[in-house]
Parts: C-alpha cells; sequence; structure tokens
C-alpha cells in the first residue's frame, strides 16, 4: 500500500534542500567578488546583497519554504544568480 503522505513529506524535503542550496550558493558567491565589481557592473552594493541573500538564508531555516516572505528572498537569490552573477564574473579576468 502506497502512503501518500510520505511522498509530501519527501517532496517538502527535496524542495527545502534545493533551495537551501541555491541560497548558500548565491550568498558565497556574493561573498567571493570585490566591492568595486558591483560598482563597476551598475549594480546594488556588495554589502546590500549580501544583507539581502543572508537574511534570505536565515529565513530559509526559520520559516517553511512555502512562506512568502521566504518565496521573496528565494526570488532575490534567483535574480542574484541570473543577472548579477554574470555581470559580476563578466568583469574579472580569468
Amino acid at each position: 500500500m502506497v502512503n501518500v503522505f510520505s511522498f509530501d513529506s519527501y517532496f517538502m524535503l527535496a524542495v527545502t534542500v534545493a533551495l537551501l542550496a541555491v541560497k548558500v550558493f548565491a550568498f558565497v558567491s556574493s561573498l567571493l567578488f570585490s566591492t568595486e565589481s558591483y560598482r563597476a557592473a551598475g549594480k546594488l552594493t556588495k554589502p546590500a546583497w549580501c544583507a539581502i541573500l543572508g537574511l534570505g538564508l536565515a529565513c530559509q531555516f526559520l520559516f517553511s519554504p512555502l512562506n512568502f516572505i521566504n518565496l521573496a528572498f528565494t526570488i532575490a537569490a534567483l535574480v542574484y544568480l541570473a543577472d548579477v552573477r554574470p555581470a559580476l564574473a563578466s568583469l574579472t579576468r580569468r
């Protein structure tokens, strides 16, 4: 007999872990770039992005992953990864 509630709990665990991984990656990535890189790319400052992503990471541990506050911080992390991080990475020499 299949337990529907166990599937639901495993799905929520997978969503929580995936969102946590995205937020940790975005936060650590925001710490690695210099303050001048943010200014040169024309984006928000480094302390602003670190504060936004750090608060989002803290909310991940405090609230449910489907909370509206947590959803807003998840969108902020995805915006950082899709827009800010590529702009910062294009400025660095490799």
